[in-house]
């Protein structure tokens, strides 16, 4: 087998991105993920080689110290996301500027932005644009929706690909569509009530009930397959809040049920766990979706490590980029570097997987 490529991954979350790129024979040299928990569950899948630090402080110490062929990652994405008012003035919308410096100085072929959709027509999608011309890059951007990739979900994100080499274009489609009841099956329909107590958890430590209100089992069951809050409008407004029956555009798609046999409709989002914020609710138990069935959507083998509170865990499981779309933009990396003749560098020892996290 041909050597691999090797690979930078910036603001890593969990490592979803670096699940996929792996997959399709990179291997990660450097990580930069500033939440310590959320580096811990990096270092526990993929080793020791993440920093638990801030880039920004990383680049003004000197920079990351490593040369890699291509540099991954998603800025934050909260300051671009409708969901928190698309704020001009929010810090994290500048932190893309950090990203385009490592990208240079880490010599690179191609680099690869994942974000909200509203980052190709924000300032900061065009700046990004500009630098990397500036730098030599020819660019490719828009919005692929992740059940064209093999997601069992209708996640929508910006994917902005750089490559030195020559002109690029974004992955075509691939793989079958994969509906819900592919992507759970398999997992009890009773998950169990008890706590959280392994860490690293697996998914399967991750299939945990919530004790819903009565108001709330009420609810829950007058939602049918494909339902959402208008149907508890219909049929019960008097246990519909007052703030949804005053809210006619612009999120209604709230309490809503999953369909067994389509993708999810909705991006997983980090609180799930809350039928309340979206398209959450199982497909035919009375009650939203676990962590495991939310990794699940999200592509997550089973066997991933998971560290930090069932809090934490879900804004991973929902802030990261799902593998298998990863992989397919992975493969579509890796055979532009190949079409364009470039050679793996020298292959060093990898790092070991499977580690539980130490000193992150």
């Amino acid at each position: 087998m041909s050597r691999p490529f090797t690979l930078v991954d910036l603001f890593s979350g969990a490592g979803g991105m670096t699940l996929g790129f792996t997959r399709s024979g990179f291997r990660p040299v450097l990580a930069v993920e500033k939440e310590r928990d959320f580096a811990a569950t990096y270092a526990a899948n993929f080793g020791p080689h993440v920093l638990a630090e801030d880039i920004a402080t990383i680049v003004d110490r000197g920079g990351l110290g490593v040369k890699a062929e291509v540099v991954i990652g998603g800025p934050p994405c909260q300051g671009f996301s409708n969901l928190t008012g698309n704020k001009a003035n929010d810090p994290r919308r500048s932190l893309w500027r950090f990203y385009m410096d490592a990208v240079e100085s880490t010599g690179c072929q191609v680099f690869v932005v994942e974000n909200v959709r509203n980052l190709i027509t924000a300032p900061e999608g065009q700046a990004i644009l500009r630098r990397a011309k500036q730098l030599g890059f020819h660019t490719a951007a828009g919005v692929l929706l992740a059940s064209n990739y093999g997601v069992p979900q209708n996640r929508r994100r910006a994917i902005i690909i750089g490559s030195r080499l020559g002109p690029i274009e974004l992955p075509e489609p691939c793989g079958p569509r994969q509906t819900v009841r592919q992507a759970l099956r398999g997992i009890p329909l009773k998950p169990k009530l008890r706590e959280l107590t392994a860490q690293p958890a697996t998914g399967p430590d991750l299939h945990i009930a919530r004790t819903p209100t009565d108001v709330s089992l009420q609810r829950y069951k007058l939602i049918p397959p494909g339902g959402n809050r208008f149907d508890l409008q219909r049929l019960a407004p008097e246990l519909t809040p007052d703030c949804w029956l005053r809210k006619t555009e612009g999120g209604t798609d709230l309490f809503g049920r999953l369909h067994w046999d389509e993708p999810a409709r909705c991006t997983i989002r980090c609180e799930f766990y809350k039928p309340e914020k979206g398209r959450f609710l199982h497909p035919s138990e009375h009650r939203p979706i676990t962590h495991w069935e939310a990794a699940r959507l999200q592509t997550f083998p089973d066997d991933f490590l998971w560290c930090g509170t069932k809090i934490r865990i879900a804004v991973q499981i929902g802030n990261a980029v799902p593998p298998v779309f990863a992989e397919a933009i992975a493969r579509h990396v890796r055979e532009h570097l190949e079409e364009h003749g470039v050679r793996p560098a020298a292959e060093e020892k990898q790092p070991r997987t499977r580690r539980k996290p130490a000193g992150v």
